[in-house]
């Protein structure tokens, strides 16, 4: 069944007080396409392109820096520099170009020794100073990783850098990226604003349906101002079929993932900006009630998705994970509906309704695709 906003983890949820993470956050990120490639230039036109694309509008309003972007030592008095070779300019000029194009910029680092390229010095140890560095240059944003960390636990790490952020004179929305691995669904919402439930994903449908499938268990713990995050989109990066990269999209959309566009949108094709301007899609993501959606039904390879919206509506996923068109059916007693209830049907890839609608809907899907609807009642 889905589950609903009245349980005792929502009434009770004691979060981080920086006001951020109300929906999840949509944004972009370098890591997944460009790892290591990453300089001034490639993320001025990506601001340039989130706005001038139509991505801006839709809510994208992150430009999120990850690995590599500083040297490999700090300065004489301790602080974090800027690659000299790829950020000449530094990050507070870049920052103020994102931000006069109406965007925020994001950062990363590391709770160790060194970020996990060790190419750059981590922040463990120089979590205040680091806060306050990210807050002086106008950073809105941090992805906060877990390598290098002397074996020291999250649950030990992780609150300090939180704390020097609530310090910083700057609200900056607090990314953990621990992998998942101490369960940080069931203590980070003090902590941070999303928390990564899983280890990495890549481009691959395996690796795709793995973290789907990981981050379901945690649906329960995630809520505005604290969300569960399996890892970022590679929607446009080539791995998976545009079929596999809808089901990619509709899933994370509809369990309240951060939703981190992973590919170069600068030179994106015409199905991957379908796919990720998406506003139906989105306003699933993004809605207020902000329940995390979750599995309700398995049929083997064929999948029902479910969660409660605003309004009174319902958000469905139809997922086909077997090798060939099969049809698949929600039955109103799995996806919270009265078994009586009449509604008109919203399907968010074919942009079209079917009106009152009982007890059940159904649809032929194919191999690794889905279909996503909106349900309300008449």
């Amino acid at each position: 069944m889905v589950k609903s906003p009245g349980t005792e983890d929502y009434t009770r949820r004691s979060l981080l007080a920086n006001g951020l993470g109300l929906t999840p956050p949509i944004r972009w990120n370098s890591w997944n396409h460009f790892r290591c490639n990453l300089d001034e230039k490639l993320i001025r036109e990506t601001a340039d392109a989130m706005v001038s694309k139509g991505l801006a509008a839709l809510g994208y309003k992150y430009i999120n820096l990850d690995d590599c972007w500083a040297e490999l030592n700090r300065d004489s008095q301790g602080n974090l520099v800027p690659k000299g070779s790829t950020f000449p300019s530094g990050i507070k000029a870049l920052a103020d170009y994102v931000h006069s194009k109406g965007l925020k910029l994001g950062i990363y680092s590391d709770a160790g020794t060194q970020t996990c390229s060790k190419t750059m010095p981590g922040s463990l140890g120089h979590e205040e100073q680091d806060a306050k560095t990210f807050a002086s240059w106008g950073v809105d944003y941090l992805k906060y990783d877990n390598c290098n960390n002397n074996n020291i636990s999250p649950k030990e790490r992780y609150p300090i850098m939180s704390k020097a952020l609530l310090n910083s004179g700057r609200s900056i929305f607090f990314s953990l990226c621990e992998w998942g691995e101490e369960d940080p669904a069931t203590w980070a919402k003090e902590v941070g604003n999303s928390w990564r439930t899983t280890g990495d994903i890549d481009d691959s449908w395996s690796s795709m349906t793995s973290r789907a499938d990981m981050n379901d268990k945690w649906a329960s713990y995630a809520g505005p101002g604290g969300w569960n995050d399996p890892d970022m989109l590679e929607v446009g990066n080539g791995g998976m079929t545009t079929t596999e990269y809808r089901s990619h999209f509709s899933i994370w959309a509809l369990a309240k993932a951060p939703l981190l566009i992973g590919c170069d949108i600068r030179s994106m094709d015409g199905a991957t900006f379908q796919l990720l301007s998406n506003a139906e899609v989105i306003a699933v993501n993004q809605d207020k009630l902000g329940v995390q959606g979750n599995k309700v039904k398995t049929y083997g390879d064929l999948e029902v998705w479910a969660g409660p919206l605003s309004g009174k509506r319902v958000a469905v996923a139809l997922w086909n994970r077997g090798s060939s068109t099969a049809t698949i059916t929600a039955y109103w007693s799995d996806v919270g509906l009265p078994s009586t209830a009449v509604v008109n049907a919203r399907d968010l890839w074919a942009h079209s309704t079917e009106k009152s609608v009982k007890g059940q809907i159904s649809a032929a899907v194919d191999a690794h695709d889905s279909k996503m609807y909106v349900l309300t009642k008449q």
